[in-house]
């Protein structure tokens, strides 16, 4: 998730300051991703030597206000009409984890799935459970944390399948199978070797 994007998003409505961005970020996406406020000021600063914002004049309480400019409010258009490109996120770790246990010499990878499956069916319950509890469901703060509950929900029972299609994958190859011994072929670039001064 880009926060760059989302902070440029908020600030599209009203000029706010620092707190307040984390505050309404918050409570837009029901907590659910913790910002620092070092964070929020970090990405506000860069935003306004991008140009994309400009610093307002402090309240009387000290707060400075960061007002969105043109280009700004064009980045927000053009990132609210463009769809996620999701091949250029992060890496998947899991996937990378199970992929190299997998191939690594001695490694129980049914007790890396299990000891995921447990957690991620515990993380999945909890999300149903939180889901379930809001008393108000109707507010829009409500219907914008659903969202992403729904979407965490979602992301939660596809691991289960991935985990249990991987586990059906490789129950089909004996064990060590897949390990992989360290190549003999050495990679051309690397840190030269030391040599001892004279």
């Amino acid at each position: 998730m880009s926060v760059r994007q989302s902070l440029l998003a908020i600030l599209d409505q009203a000029p706010c300051y620092g707190y307040q961005l984390r505050t309404e970020f918050e409570r837009r996406t029901g907590g659910t991703w913790a910002l620092n406020v070092g964070q929020i000021y970090n990405t506000l600063e860069r935003l306004e030597r991008d140009g994309l914002v400009t610093r307002v004049a402090a309240d009387e309480q000290g707060h400075v206000y960061w007002r969105i400019a043109d280009a700004g409010r064009a980045q927000v258009r053009a990132w609210l009409s463009t769809a996620v490109d999701r091949g250029q996120t992060a890496r998947d770790e899991l996937a990378m984890k199970l992929a190299l246990a997998a191939t690594l010499p001695g490694v129980d990878v049914a007790a890396v799935i299990q000891t995921q499956r447990s957690a991620t069916r515990e993380r999945l319950r909890e999300l149903q459970l939180a889901q379930q509890a809001d008393p108000d469901p109707d507010t829009p703060e409500a219907i914008a944390w659903s969202l992403v509950v729904d979407s965490m929900i979602f992301a939660a029972e596809a691991e289960m399948r991935w985990l249990d299609h991987s586990e059906q994958r490789l129950a089909m190859h004996p064990d060590h199978a897949l390990a992989l011994d360290l190549s003999t072929e050495r990679p051309r670039r690397g840190r030269p070797a030391r040599t001892a001064v004279a």
